[in-house]
């Protein structure tokens, strides 16, 4: 009788500690695996332990590449775009410059998705709630295309990923191919109801240009300080550089930006030797493409443009 219980005791201590083997350890589960692990635009490797089911989203650009690969949110910022009809029901936590963390805890959210430059101080309080998160940066199109491949690990649809990607590379060759083997001279400026700087290389515009292999004649300036993809606007450095085309991106009223832009141009005759604006040759951009990050629409966005320089190449 004392070793039959002696017996069960022995199995009894067994069954306990084969139990705190099983005890999930950060990041992991219980098996002691990953989901996965990523590595995200802050260089931070994060270990994710399950595959999220209630992801927060902090920017509009985030949603299409994330939906893409098979991933829904449950939370996502306000938008001065349309948001896509998926993502109508999630939580509407704020504006992108302005998120409201109360609404965004209250999503209970697994994942986190935060925007690189813009939302990086969420990250104390996501801490803080031992809420695991991700930053990622989709303004240029490089990255866009690694994010891409980094949700799809997310997801669970690594495959899915290179799809989406290939997808896009293919569309980009199609777009090139259809283009003379020559490069154009461009100024990208930006106008807004305060007045007008100019667009460097790292701006949505710029991506484009690099896309399709041209010059951007503003590369090199120096930026303005707080904002590395803006340059101070000058007519007479605007002159020195001497573009065949003139991109006009805008935030605010179209309608009033283009009325502003045309007064500048014919109050000075020192904008008609640009021979951009002589040969007519100045193009106002869409805000949804070129505004915001276009994500999985860069093939787009590059179309538009080479489209508005070479309309027959693309009928």
């Amino acid at each position: 009788m004392r070793r039959t219980a002696i017996l069960l005791l022995m199995i009894f201590v067994l069954m306990m500690f084969a139990a705190c083997g099983n005890v999930s350890e950060t990041g992991k589960n219980s098996a002691g695996e990953n989901f996965c692990t990523v590595t995200d635009d802050n260089g931070r490797t994060v270990n994710i332990s399950k595959k999220p089911e209630r992801i927060v989203v902090v920017s509009a650009s985030f949603l299409e590449p994330l939906h893409e690969v098979g991933g829904s949110v449950v939370g996502r910022p306000s938008s001065k775009i349309k948001v896509p009809d998926f993502a109508k029901d999630a939580e509407d936590i704020g504006p992108v410059y302005q998120i409201d963390t109360e609404k965004l805890l209250a999503c209970r959210p697994d994942l986190v998705i935060v925007n690189k430059g813009m939302n990086e101080r969420l990250s104390t309080i996501l801490d803080e709630n031992k809420i695991n998160f991700v930053v990622a940066d989709m303004k240029e199109y490089e990255n866009v295309k690694k994010n891409v491949l980094m949700f799809a690990e997310i997801t669970g649809q690594p495959e899915k990923g290179k799809e989406v990607v290939a997808d896009m590379e293919t569309k980009i060759k199609n777009i090139k191919d259809n283009l003379p083997a020559e490069s154009k001279r461009v100024a990208i400026l930006h106008g807004t109801a305060q007045g007008i700087s100019v667009q460097l290389d790292g701006s949505i515009a710029g991506n484009v240009l690099k896309i399709l292999g041209w010059e951007n004649v503003a590369a090199g300036m120096k930026a303005i300080e707080g904002k590395p993809d803006t340059a101070p606007y000058s007519l007479e450095t605007l002159i020195e550089q001497n573009p065949e085309i003139i991109f006009v991106t805008s935030m605010g009223n179209i309608d009033e930006i283009k009325k502003h832009m045309d007064a500048t141009i014919s109050e000075n005759p020192a904008w008609q030797t640009i021979p951009a604006v002589k040969n007519n040759q100045l193009y106002y951009l869409p805000q949804d493409l070129f505004l915001l990050s276009p994500g999985i629409h860069y093939p787009e966005a590059a179309e538009y443009a080479a489209k508005l320089i070479y309309p027959e190449g693309f009928k």
